[in-house]
């Protein structure tokens, strides 16, 4: 009986198994730690999440109720400062900085501080603040620019009203507001076709509003002729 000959490339063939072994034996270690370490950080973060994160939310917003109520009631340093039992909207961000609440408790404590007539605290507040809702950063935008348009730096005041007039313009209330009051402060520097861009938008945008029904005579006195 002829001796049977195994083909030489499948005795060269490397064995598949032995092979997942020396990987293994390779990197294993190594694989095992950065498992390990994916582990821990996707538990860490729900552990977080659940445990520190989600209950700082919750005491935030129930710290700021009180300081809310005294902001609608137009109580300006209670709402800032809180009273001998409930904490302010300073509180509330010096506490729990990071969360929701403390964000809003920074646009809160912006208005305040411009109602104060502390407008570099109310600048400082109002750009820490920033939010999705488009109606709500709009009026931060207007705020900023009622700011430094107080303390007279014309410049910066002009572009956050831009900035306010021309971010939602669905609002056809305080839109055409802004972008006036921006067309009107590049109007006072000089700033003829800054200007003119601002009223235009205006016409042509929100032509029933009140600011749109007598916008052309600001366009004739910069030499804007219908």
């Amino acid at each position: 009986m002829s001796e049977i000959k195994h083909p030489a490339h499948l005795e060269d063939e490397k064995n598949p198994i032995a092979e997942l072994q020396n990987v293994w034996e390779r990197y294993g270690k190594q694989a095992s730690y950065v498992l390990l370490a994916i582990v821990v950080i996707v538990v860490g973060f729900f552990a977080y999440h659940n445990l520190v994160s989600e209950p700082n939310e919750k005491k935030a917003t129930e710290a700021m109720f009180r300081a809310e109520q005294y902001y609608r009631l137009d109580s300006a340093r209670l709402a800032l400062n809180g009273d001998n039992i409930n904490a302010g909207f300073l509180k509330v961000i010096a506490r729990y900085g990071g969360t929701k609440a403390a964000n809003l408790a920074s646009f809160y404590a912006g208005s305040c501080y411009l109602k104060l007539g502390d407008y570099n605290n109310a600048i400082k507040y109002l750009k820490d603040f920033s939010t999705s809702v488009q109606q709500l950063q709009e009026r931060d935008y207007g705020l900023l620019g009622d700011a430094y348009s107080e303390l007279n730096r014309k410049d910066e005041a002009a572009e956050q009203y831009k900035k306010a007039g021309t971010y939602f313009e669905k609002d056809e209330l305080l839109s055409p507001e802004y972008l006036f009051r921006s067309g009107y402060l590049y109007e006072s520097m000089g700033k003829t076709q800054d200007a003119i861009a601002m009223y235009r938008l205006i016409k042509d945008k929100y032509p029933t509003s009140q600011r749109g029904a007598d916008i052309d005579k600001y366009l004739a006195r910069l030499g804007v002729v219908q």
